[in-house]
């Protein structure tokens, strides 16, 4: 990924950084659902993310101004040549600090492989690559096979630019379109096995990270950007 952006002009701007911009591009899906989104919102945050953020009670976190917002961000990982493409990079400030939030967009999209199905078919640096993970969420312990994979490296993926950027805080955030708020189970169970602290009913702040807070959090997206078509590109 090049480190040259140029703003878009809509939000069909978005479909040409997907890893499959034919497939993924679809209404109701998450890519065109929150490129929708996002854009509607410009130049700010969408007000739903706020709200969460804002429910902390946290000085670090509330009121966040939108600086930059990066469809597709890609963090490079050791152990392969796969980066992590984290769906929106928003860099973020306010009157205390710069703030690094990395966005996770679903609707009833799953958080991919299980550790232990990604164990089960994975090379030895994708193995390495799974207890970098685990190192720097600081486990001591392997992950039980359940938790899925996609949230160790979003995560990871969020505190890596946060500190890049010398942000203080880094904020994994699910920004879930799901009527149904699916999947939340999953993010519950990979929060509780981190044993986070809990900041509100849907954010959580991860212990004994090395440099940035790290904050995890899950976002109601407005369910209307499910109705709305976004031309193709292609």
């Amino acid at each position: 990924m090049k480190r040259i952006f140029v703003p878009t002009q809509n939000g069909t701007d978005w479909q040409r950084l997907l890893g499959k911009p034919k497939l993924h591009w679809q209404k109701g899906r998450s890519a065109m659902s929150t490129a929708a989104c996002w854009e509607d919102s410009d130049p700010h945050l969408p007000a739903e993310v706020l709200a969460a953020l804002g429910a902390a009670n946290d000085p670090a976190i509330a009121d966040l101004e939108l600086l930059a917002a990066i469809p597709e961000w890609e963090v490079a990982l050791p152990g392969g040549e796969t980066a992590s493409h984290t769906d929106v990079l928003a860099l973020t400030r306010n009157s205390k600090n710069l703030v690094v939030l990395g966005v996770e967009a679903k609707v009833d999209e799953t958080f991919g492989p299980t550790l232990g199905e990604k164990k089960a078919r994975a090379t030895g640096g994708q193995l390495d690559r799974i207890a970098y993970l685990e190192s720097e969420l600081g486990r001591t312990v392997p992950f039980p096979d359940a938790v899925r994979y996609q949230l160790l490296h979003r995560s990871v993926s969020a505190l890596l630019t946060a500190r890049a950027f010398h942000a203080p805080v880094a904020v994994l955030l699910v920004h879930s379109f799901s009527p149904a708020s699916a999947w939340r189970d999953d993010f519950a169970a990979f929060c509780q096995e981190l044993g986070c602290n809990s900041l509100s009913a849907d954010l959580f702040e991860v212990p004994g990270i090395n440099g940035p807070r790290l904050i995890l959090g899950w976002c109601k997206g407005n369910e209307k950007y499910l109705e709305t078509e976004l031309p193709s590109a292609l």
